[in-house]
């Protein structure tokens, strides 16, 4: 009998939660637009300040200053353009296009921040799942990765704007939001009908909404009964089982706080792409780094930012668990991982 397959690419997708299909399905039956004024028009309101309140509920925010967006690529563009503001490297290529990357990253992945107020930077890196510290007053932090694994609060952190994303905790894909500082506002960079109070213009996706809402409430429900850290334990084991498997193994980002979910492991002589595409005949998906960048064919830009050299950068590979991953399943890729591996060197010798 066949083995089903088994998804390691947490990081890029988590799959939908019940939770969220439970949710979106019910929105369908919703037929007003919320900018409607009528009984239906003010049903699908209360739908969407529903979700608004649950997400910031479960962020640590204020519902009045959550701005629903296309996700969180959308999001940065709407908080960041026109500000002229740094970061490292490391960041999202969706951050990384309005930043100028000149901020020193250690190689251990930490970026050095000199000044917090004209910086953008990462709660958790995608690719390492390095975790970084984050200094009072940023300008904005990406809290894509982090969000649902690790407990973060926005009103904490002291930063002028955040980021998130639905379907990296179990929501819907095409969703996400912008989260502002009380009193900061933005210049919509969508106008029509001034939706999302005039920050950002359309109808709004209110199906893709009431998923988020739902992910949002279902993921800090899992963080609070500690789900993450029995994902931390299968992680270790993951880490173990890898090393085990091969003495070139190199791992990154294990030095220091990192996500609960996240193994980066570099394979000397072994093309992080080509490993992507054994392991995915195998039955396992694995990512050879951010989902947005690895279907690129190119060395990974976040180790080379913290010093790896570019035959190294180009042999990573990010394996990202979840919830649902067992330590079978973490056990049965190692050992075909180190198969694989073994016989690519063979190859190359």
């Amino acid at each position: 009998m066949a083995r089903s397959r088994v998804y390691l690419d947490w990081n890029a997708t988590a799959p939908l939660r019940p939770e969220a299909r439970a949710a979106m399905i019910a929105a369908m039956d919703v037929v007003g637009n919320p900018s409607s004024v009528h009984a239906e028009g003010r049903a699908a309101t209360a739908l969407k300040e529903r979700a608004r309140a649950q997400v910031a509920e479960a962020f640590g925010a204020q519902a009045a200053d959550i701005v629903f967006t296309s996700g969180a690529t959308e999001a940065a563009a709407l908080g960041l353009a026109g500000r002229g503001l740094h970061g490292a490297a490391v960041e999202h290529d969706a951050v990384l296009g309005w930043i100028d990357a000149d901020l020193p990253v250690d190689e251990a992945g930490r970026v050095v921040v000199q000044d917090p107020a004209q910086s953008v930077l990462q709660s958790a890196n995608s690719e390492t799942g390095v975790v970084q510290d984050l200094p009072e007053g940023l300008a904005l932090v990406d809290f894509t990765q982090s969000f649902g694994k690790l407990p973060v609060a926005f009103d904490w952190s002291g930063a002028q704007m955040g980021l998130v994303s639905a379907h990296k905790l179990g929501g819907p894909k095409g969703i996400g939001a912008l989260v502002l500082r009380r009193g900061l506002d933005v210049t919509a960079r969508i106008t029509g009908g001034g939706q999302e109070m005039g920050r950002r213009s359309g109808t709004e996706n209110l199906v893709g909404i009431a998923g988020f809402g739902a992910a949002a409430e279902a993921a800090a429900r899992e963080l609070a009964d500690g789900v993450w850290e029995k994902v931390a334990e299968i992680r270790n084991i993951l880490s173990l089982a890898l090393e085990a498997a091969s003495n070139e193994t190199i791992f990154v980002g294990n030095t220091g706080p990192r996500l609960p979910n996240t193994v980066c492991v570099i394979a000397p002589g072994w093309k992080g792409e080509t490993q992507v595409m054994s392991m995915d005949l195998a039955g396992f998906a694995v990512s050879a780094g951010s989902a947005c960048s690895s279907g690129k064919l190119r060395e990974s830009r976040v180790l080379r930012a913290m010093g790896f050299d570019p035959a190294l950068s180009a042999s990573a590979l990010r394996v990202s668990i979840g919830p649902d991953t067992g330590r079978e399943d973490v056990l049965r890729f190692a050992e075909a991982w180190g198969k694989a591996y073994a016989k690519a060197r063979a190859r190359a010798a």
